[in-house]
């Protein structure tokens, strides 16, 4: 069988939902299944999207040549602050070293050791003691499940890390993770953070690695398993398990990577809708493009090279409120709610009961149409909340009570908001993806708690006295307008932060005069230099009309509800990895500054094609590693020099090669 026509299964962890997605190169999509996201064991999710999917294929589960997975592990665990404990070892860093980017923060109460050693910015060596080790161990090894070692300009000369490596591999057969393995980027703090936040990622990314690999065989799956890195690229599980850090942002970067499957597209403006929030990046030149800076996650930016993705918290379950700055406008999220025709799924006759006493009423408040009830089993987290919230959270039950016999008062809105905040309360209230119920543009929960929740929501007045809409069917049509509005919003909004514009006041002003299609004597318009791909199980229902906003053509591919799960599996394997040449004498001598130390040269040309032949041969090697096939490879040399008096010197080179690659499959 050609490659073309094999059979790979894509796997996609999202925050409501885990996908999984049988592709083929020649045929596409050929099945596609979802199961609830299973936050407290993601493999239990992952189990359940595979098993499902398997039951629309007609094959065996052995055909199957290639697994991978996009994952919000690394991430998740990053924000929560969750990971396995470490030991930091600071090779030629002060203790003053550790307030830097946020180092002694991610650290928190894990041991650190500081070693006399490192070098200088051409990679010479000061001398190295490891004898504080011994101490250490003694102290700590007993306690970590792993170490992180960052030494002075490592990535000028590895040496001392990697000795120390050795030592610790020695002595307690421990995972290490050493800085220069990760980036070759100046900045040692910057560089130590996200070698500890590396460290601490391995045990967690490990058990997801074979809890999914257990599942695999059971299903008789014995394809390589791979998983997508935050900046789109495709990487064997085992070279994963070395460096998590790099799984970051792993299921934004797929979709993009699923976009530019499903389209063909190289260049995009891609925004992903799920429930909660709207995420927007660009598709340049066939890759993501990725944060300059390093990829901030958790607090932390670190420096990983992942999608520069922008997160906005608008989505089709966000909160639909009246906005008092609008007169009768809307105003969408940022905060997410349960939908009113989701919460009926569960009960039914409790929502539709308490939805028919409040249709009855004369009139509605702001709190009308909404539920509120406890998200945890016990009250131990009582002696942690205020006197008003501990009220308020006593009277509150698993069942959802009414917003309005619940609360006592306005003034209790804002108690329940903090409660919520906390993660100790859930609301349900009329969302978009209620409306869309209601349009029948959805329907798959239950319509007729929307349409009653829709129609008491209609009935409320603004300041004026005016009722929001004149109609159920109107007020949907003006949700559904406001998330476009909104979305086009976003878009630019990115668009502008990606070129580096700051929108002002008068900018604002011009957009919004564009976006509304507002008359005057000067017509403005606005459009995007590329195709608009709206992704997600509801962009259907709203990106043919963010495009129009946008004045931009706007694709809404078939199976967008799945494209992560299919980036996750249609991506390529590709490493980068880069060599600086320097002089200190003007061009008389020529330093490779080398992982070993540095190699010195006496002419210029050699000195390049030797730094050059180095980094083929360890690119080569990583890119194997990897999980490559017949890998292209790629060298740019940049070379900075200054003339003075006429005369050419020599200050500094570097090169880079990257390799691009299929991934190898099973029986291929």
């Amino acid at each position: 069988m050609s490659r073309q026509n094999k059979i790979l299964l894509g796997i996609d962890t999202g925050g409501t939902y885990t996908d999984a997605v049988l592709f083929s190169r020649a045929k596409g999509v050929l099945a596609k299944a979802k199961s609830l996201t299973t936050k407290h064991d993601l493999a239990i999710g992952i189990s359940g999207a595979v098993d499902a999917v398997l039951d629309q294929f007609t094959s065996a589960a052995s055909e199957i040549a290639l697994v991978s997975i996009s994952t919000t592990l690394a991430t998740n665990a990053l924000v929560e602050g969750k990971g396995g404990s470490i030991g930091l070892v600071m090779i030629g860093f002060e203790e003053t070293d550790m307030e830097k980017s946020g180092l002694r923060e991610a650290l928190g109460g894990d041991p650190v050791v500081f070693l006399p050693g490192g070098h200088d910015v051409q990679g010479n060596e000061r001398p190295l003691d490891i004898s504080p080790l011994e101490a250490f161990l003694a102290d700590h090894a007993e306690k970590v499940s792993g170490f992180a070692i960052a030494g002075y300009f490592a990535v000028r000369n590895a040496s001392h890390e990697l000795k120390v490596k050795d030592y610790l591999t020695e002595k307690t057969g421990l995972a290490s993770t050493c800085s220069h393995e990760l980036s070759s980027k100046l900045g040692g703090p910057k560089r130590a953070l996200t070698t500890v936040l590396n460290a601490r990622l391995i045990p967690v990314i490990q058990d997801l690695i074979h809890a999914t690999q257990q599942h695999l065989l059971a299903c008789s799956i014995h394809a390589p398993l791979m998983v997508v890195r935050g900046d789109g690229a495709l990487v064997s599980a085992e070279f994963a398990l070395n460096r998590p850090i790099e799984t970051i942002l792993s299921g934004p970067a797929a979709s993009l990577i699923g976009a530019k499957s499903l389209l063909g597209a190289t260049d995009a403006i891609v925004s992903d809708i799920g429930g909660t929030t709207t995420d927007v990046a660009i598709l340049d030149k066939g890759w993501p493009r990725v944060e300059p800076n390093g990829a901030s996650v958790g607090g932390f930016t670190t420096m990983v090279e992942a999608v520069a993705m922008h997160t906005f918290g608008l989505g089709g379950d966000s909160t639909v409120q009246l906005d008092d700055q609008q007169g009768l406008g809307l105003k969408l999220g940022p905060r997410r709610q349960v939908p009113i025709s989701l919460l009926a799924q569960e009960f039914p006759d409790l929502v539709v009961k308490e939805l028919d006493r409040q249709l009855g009423m004369e009139t509605v408040s702001p709190l009308s149409a909404s539920f509120a009830w406890k998200s945890v089993a016990d009250n131990s987290s009582l002696p942690n909340l205020k006197a008003t919230e501990q009220k308020l959270f006593v009277r509150m039950t698993a069942e959802p009570q009414a917003l309005d016999t619940l609360l006592k008062g306005s003034s209790e809105a804002g108690t329940l908001n903090r409660l919520v905040s906390r993660g100790l309360v859930q609301v349900a209230g009329v969302t978009p993806s209620d409306a869309m119920h209601v349009l029948g543009l959805q329907d798959n929960w239950n319509a007729e708690a929307a349409a009653k929740a829709v129609q008491i929501f209609q009935k409320q007045k603004d300041r004026f006295g005016n009722f929001v809409a004149s109609s159920s069917e109107h007020l949907c049509g003006l949700i559904k307008d406001q998330l476009t509005r909104q979305s086009a919003d976003v878009i630019i909004e990115t668009c502008m932060k990606e070129n580096d514009v700051t929108i002002g006041p008068g900018a604002a002003a011009l957009i919004d005069r564009a976006l509304e299609g507002k008359p005057g004597f000067v017509k403005f318009n606005l459009t995007l230099d590329r195709p608009l791909v709206g992704l997600g199980a509801s962009a259907h229902n709203y990106y043919p009309a963010i495009g129009g906003r946008l004045s931009s053509k706007c694709h809404v591919p078939e199976h967008a509800d799945v494209a992560n799960a299919l980036g996750a599996v249609a991506g390529e394997v590709r490493i980068q990895r880069s060599l600086t040449v320097t002089s200190s004498d003007g061009g008389s001598s020529f330093q490779i500054l080398l992982e070993s130390g540095p190699e010195v040269h006496i002419d210029e040309e050699k000195a390049l094609m030797a730094a050059e032949s180095h980094l083929l041969e360890l690119v080569s090697k990583l890119v194997s590693d990897a999980g490559a096939e017949n890998p292209v490879y790629e060298t740019n040399t940049d070379i900075h020099a200054a003339e003075i008096e006429g005369s050419r010197h020599f200050v500094q080179a570097d090169i880079t090669v990257s390799a691009t690659g299929l991934p190898k499959l099973e029986n291929a």
